[in-house]
């Protein structure tokens, strides 16, 4: 805070009642959001007034137009950070949040007291210095905290409040101000070497680093084969009751050498050391073994018995959350944080941003209270559980998200309260909270080997495990989520196995040859990435949602159902990153950071000195540190200019059959694949959706195959125009070639040039139809498409124009504005006017009055809604629908590959967002004011295309309307 630090240490008061001032005394009491605002108001009685702020209320500027005109001519106004004058922050009041200044300012007049009741962490901290800074106050100003919205909480933190924590402040500062000179000096190098408007970021850089890797090792990745014989044993004697006389097993080993498995094999395909003991199975020597142990005696060669003991999950923290909540109930990290805040916010839930599973000695006895109610006093711990853990980075310490309360309500209780999101998240908040004080899961495991003799003389040895819950205990009340992608299983799961001794006979009544490949590593999902920047130490908890959404917004990764794909250009920023700026994205560093930054929150590190040494160079942090390196300004101002942009831009992919080096180049229009043969480049377009790891030599020749100039396919007979066949960036199409036009003379103005690129004619272009290649497409083909829009004839009553269009959602036909469908894309060559006539003789079908297309696919039923889903064709495109909700497929999502998770989860969003608002039909004008009508219609259109467009506008709309959801859930990284 530098020289503010004074008006801070004035506002700071000592912990006291506030019953003790007096009960005449008005206190006006300032939180973040509306809803909350409304929630705590009837708790503290009439002589509280209760407002919020709606989040931030001032930050840095975010362009020249924000900064104030005495500061204007300085060099650093834009950057909003004099870095010679102890790093001194320009803050400003925000457009939209003036009028709100104006009435908090307004509301002081009228009180005795200030409480700033922001959210309790380092960002809440922050607001609330914002508040003071701000406000100004002529009044006694209080801390209130708390982290729970009930009346006994809110009445408690009341009359105990605090002093503002001025090293939760400087910790918060030095946060944005790190964040905008790191933004600031590094993303200017990524618009000249890369691409404009492209951004970089302390955290998001680091995170996209993350999911490059995991690509780079897929595209690396050589599967590699191996085979076993997987068999059904059965007793020969008769087991108990209830007791399997049949069981699985797998070969594991043939004449004392160990089979090859999966974890054997490196990504290159091979084994990872050379293990005389190891033997890789083939095809051949699988099917002969199993041949040969057909009607073969075996029996039990060891039998291991292991009790088994499972404790309960601690509750959840905010990394948990959103892991849990991502793999259980499909949500993203995003959608996660906003449900919780609402809960939150609503009194539902304690406070949703903690790195603390710590329980307060109120909530253990509600939970052992409530597991004894519903389980029975056996199912509950002898004594209370606790659960610490050390946390790298570890933000101030918040209780555990639990329900809020000394006495929980159950998720029955709270059902008519809540929608169905709100309502799966509390669920699922409540059963981890009420398993966490129960009693161990307790069973038994059993390892058995079983041994034969093939009659090729060759011993064999197969394995099989089981597991058998003898006690739920904790498992009664909840299971954690697995991924099933890495192999995990869950924690209830059994496999009961007889009960076998040494020596016992067994025959095998199935003996099948099994043949496995190993795969590359998983792409990152959301709980998985945040799983892994969580053990990484990289960035808070808090901030995981804000920054998974911001690498997706940057177009640096996009999703393939639940999978993160990195982009092409985030494969060309990594990589300038990686090679000029390493220690900017290495992890160890980017951790390292936030130890230091904790440091300034204890107070054991002074913040303008920490910044100085970041940013100027300095005795800071360990060997090879920015600091260290000479500073960040340092860094990134020397050697830019010999960073040789054409390279950074190309990444090798592979050498093709001739050894020319096919790469990837990263263009301003996007990116493209180029090799160089004969000295020539050859060039051509990559899908948008295709994931970096999915172009193989064979693809690339295909593409190839389609240079970005197009197929030439022969002269248009009438024009004389070349034709080719392109594929584009939204299909494959085909167009006509002009001739150059005219050079203008070298005197001609900028005017007139553009005048004259506004005279040319434009070529002739047509999609493919859906049953077309772009490799068989023909010149009689091409000729046809470009000859749309077809006239079909003319209406003989009203001497309208008909004629046949292919467009966007399909073949249609048009007559003034009336346009009407066609069944087929043939129907646009063949269909006559009387033909068209008819169609439009009959009703124009609307919505679910139209004749209803089958289905393109099934997924089963919603999760949700328990209705079966189906992906339907429509107009923009195809979507998945229960019948109540409808949504539209994204460009990563193919019909063939929708899984019924991925479609539960898009069903799962548009949910969230709840049904569109209905449009206001426009008042009849009468005819007289037919033009100002239509005058006010266009400006209505103009108005709406602007505030869609414009994404500043966009959000500070939804901010305005919705506080809630946007304005405090998302952290600064």
């Amino acid at each position: 805070m530098s020289g503010e630090q004074d008006s801070v240490a004035g506002a700071r008061t000592k912990k006291t009642a506030a019953s003790d001032d007096g009960a005449g005394r008005r206190r006006l009491v300032i939180v973040e959001s509306p809803t909350k605002a409304r929630k705590i108001a009837p708790y503290l009685g009439a002589n509280y007034v209760v407002e919020s702020s709606v989040g931030h209320i001032r930050d840095l500027p975010r362009g020249a137009a924000d900064v104030p005109a005495q500061y204007k001519g300085e060099s650093w106004a834009r950057l909003g950070v004099d870095v010679d004058n102890d790093f001194k922050a320009l803050y400003v009041v925000t457009p939209d949040k003036k009028s709100k200044v104006t009435e908090l300012k307004s509301l002081l007049k009228d009180v005795d007291e200030l409480y700033l009741a922001t959210d309790p962490d380092r960002e809440g901290e922050a607001i609330a210095w914002h508040l003071l800074e701000t406000l100004k106050p002529k009044v006694p100003v209080r801390r209130m905290v708390f982290h729970e919205v009930t009346e006994q909480a809110i009445r408690a933190a009341a009359d105990s409040t605090r002093e503002l924590d001025a090293d939760l402040v400087d910790a918060q500062e030095t946060r944005r101000i790190l964040d905008r000179l790191y933004g600031y000096e590094v993303s200017p190098v990524l618009w000249k070497k890369v691409m404009p408007k492209l951004s970089a970021g302390r955290v998001q850089s680091v995170a996209t680093r993350i999911v490059v890797e995991r690509e780079r090792e897929r595209m690396r990745f050589t599967s590699a084969s191996y085979w076993d014989i997987s068999a059904t044993m059965k007793t020969t004697a008769a087991g108990a009751d209830g007791e399997p006389s049949t069981f699985p097993a797998r070969m594991i080993a043939v004449d004392g050498a160990r089979l090859a498995t999966g974890r054997d094999f490196g990504s290159d395909g091979q084994l990872k050391a050379s293990n005389n003991e190891i033997r890789v199975l083939a095809e051949a020597d699988a099917v002969r073994l199993a041949e040969g142990l057909k009607n073969r005696d075996f029996k039990v060669s060891s039998v291991e018995e292991k009790p088994y003991t499972r404790k309960p999950y601690a509750p959840f923290m905010t990394s948990t959350l959103q892991q849990e909540a991502g793999r259980k109930l499909r949500f993203t990290s995003e959608r996660t944080m906003r449900i919780a805040q609402k809960l939150y916010e609503n009194g539902y839930i304690t406070y949703m941003r903690t790195d603390s599973t710590t329980l307060s000695e109120s909530a253990i006895s509600a939970a052992r209270s409530q597991a004894t109610q519903l389980y029975g006093k056996e199912y509950v711990s002898p004594s209370p559980r606790q659960y610490t853990r050390k946390v790298k980075n570890a933000q101030e310490a918040h209780e555990a998200i639990r329900p809020s309360g000394e006495v929980f309500r159950t998720p029955g209780q709270v059902a008519k309260d809540l929608d169905t999101d709100e309502y799966r998240l509390y669920e699922m908040i409540w059963q981890r909270t009420i398993a966490s004080q129960m009693t161990d899961a307790k069973g038994t495991t059993m390892s058995v080997r079983i041994a034969g003799t093939a009659t090729s003389g060759e011993e064999v040895t197969f394995a099989s495990s089981g597991r058998t819950i003898t006690f739920a205990g904790f498992l009664k009340a909840y299971v954690e989520a697995v991924d099933t992608e890495s192999g995990g299983e869950a924690d209830d799961k059994q496999s009961r196995l007889p009960q076998l001794v040494k020596d016992q006979a067994l025959t095998a009544t199935e003996l099948n040859p099994d043949g496995h490949t190993t795969s590359p590593p998983a792409r990152y999902s959301e709980p998985s990435l945040v799983s892994k920047m969580e053990e990484l130490g990289i960035g808070r908890p808090s901030t995981y949602a804000s920054i998974i959404k911001t690498i997706q917004d940057r177009g640096y990764v996009w999703k393939k159902g639940s999978a993160l794909v990195p982009s092409w250009v985030a494969f060309a920023v990594i990589g300038l990153m990686e090679r000029h700026f390493e220690r900017l994205v290495d992890y160890d560093f980017t951790a390292g950071m936030e130890d230091e930054l904790d440091r300034i929150a204890a107070g054991d590190e002074h913040r303008t000195q920490w910044l100085s040494k970041f940013y100027f160079g300095g005795d800071m942090g360990v060997d090879g540190s920015v600091g260290r390196l000479g500073g960040l300004k340092k860094l990134v101002g020397s050697g830019v200019e010999d960073i040789d942009a054409r390279e950074i831009n190309s990444i090798p992919l592979f050498s093709d059959a001739d050894g020319h080096t096919v790469v990837v180049r990263v263009g301003r229009y996007g990116p493209y694949l180029e090799r160089e043969v004969d000295g020539a480049s050859q060039r051509a377009n990559l899908p948008e959706d295709m994931p970096p790891d999915e172009l193989t030599l064979e693809l690339a020749e295909k593409l190839f195959a389609t240079p970005q100039e197009g197929r030439v396919l022969g002269t248009d007979p009438v024009s004389g125009h070349e034709i080719v066949a392109k594929e584009g960036r939204f299909g494959p199409y085909v167009t006509e070639l002009l001739p150059e036009p005219e050079p203008l003379p070298e005197t001609a103005t900028a005017a007139q040039k553009k005048a004259a690129k506004a005279k040319q004619p434009k070529p002739r272009t047509g999609s493919l139809f859906k049953s077309m290649a772009i490799e068989s497409m023909n010149l009689e083909d091409a000729l046809k498409l470009l000859s749309l829009p077809r006239v079909v004839g003319k209406d003989p009553e009203s001497g309208d124009e008909i004629t046949a269009q292919n467009g966007r959602y399909g073949p249609y036909l048009k007559k003034g504005t009336d346009s009407r469908s066609l069944t087929t894309e043939d129907q646009l060559f063949s269909i006559t006017l009387e033909e068209a006539l008819k169609i439009y003789s009959e009703p124009k079908q609307r919505g679910r009055s139209a004749t209803a297309k089958p289905p393109l696919k099934e997924l089963g039923d919603d999760p949700v809604s328990g209705k079966p889903m189906v992906v339907k064709d429509g107009r923009f495109g195809p979507y998945v629908t229960d019948g109540e909700f409808n949504a539209t497929l994204r460009k990563s999502d193919s019909i063939e590959e929708l899984t019924a998770e991925r479609g539960a989860e898009l069903l799962a969003e548009k949910r969230a967002k709840g049904p569109a608002p209905k449009r206001k039909a426009p008042a009849r004008k009468p005819a007289a004011s037919k033009t100002t009508a239509t005058k006010t219609a266009a400006a209505k259109k103009t108005t709406a295309t602007k505030s869609t467009a414009t994404k500043t506008t966009a959000t500070k709309t939804a901010a305005a309307k919705k506080p809630s959801a946007r304005s405090t859930a998302t952290k600064t990284k």
